[in-house]
């Protein structure tokens, strides 16, 4: 017999029922607790460094010189990883940047019947009581490729961060990943 510790979760039986089978009440999940912090660039397929310019309402991955990198202003991430339950799903992130003194975080909205990439201004949470639109999974690319990652939305199964190109941009969107496919727009390196 073990000694019980704080991280032990305690449950409460409702009743006993026909074949001795114990019945629950309902429990809450796990709220999700910041664990570590990681500060990185992300970089696509192509090298490119994804930019975030929260006064055109845009986050789009471009071409940066090394002076362009040393200033930093809206690519250096910080990637906030939260404590999970559910391993198998990928760990839990959140995403934040700091343009100038003010720090934004990133998150997803409906917004015409579609699910939009947006950055707000504020803080991340240290913990999430439940679903949240700040999270996504952060999953190994290809069982071969180790390095590089894909973001899975945590409210939408299936839909991965991604570039997507409009005009000359190559914008931060959400895309549908069907369970074999292989996207290399999804492909993000840290």
């Amino acid at each position: 017999r073990g000694k019980m510790s704080a991280e032990e979760i305690l449950v409460y039986a409702v009743e006993l029922g026909k074949n001795f089978c114990l019945y629950f009440d309902e429990l809450e999940c796990d709220a999700l607790c910041k664990e570590k912090t990681l500060h990185r660039v992300l970089r696509n397929v192509d090298s490119q460094l994804l930019v975030v310019r929260p006064d055109l309402n845009v986050a789009a991955f471009e071409d940066v010189t090394d002076q362009e990198m040393q200033s930093g202003k809206g690519m250096h991430f910080s990637i906030h990883c939260y404590k999970t339950t559910t391993p198998l799903a990928g760990m839990p992130v959140a995403f934040s940047v700091q343009v100038e003194d003010k720090s934004y975080y990133m998150c997803c909205e409906r917004e015409c019947g579609e699910t939009i990439v947006r950055f707000k201004e504020g803080e991340v949470p240290k913990e999430i009581p439940g679903e949240s639109n700040i999270i996504f999974f952060k999953k190994t690319f290809t069982s071969c490729c180790s390095k590089a990652f894909k973001f899975e939305y945590s409210m939408e199964q299936g839909m991965f961060l991604a570039f997507e190109e409009e005009g000359y941009l190559r914008k931060l969107t959400l895309k549908k990943l069907s369970k074999d496919e292989v996207d290399e727009t999804m492909k993000i390196s840290l």
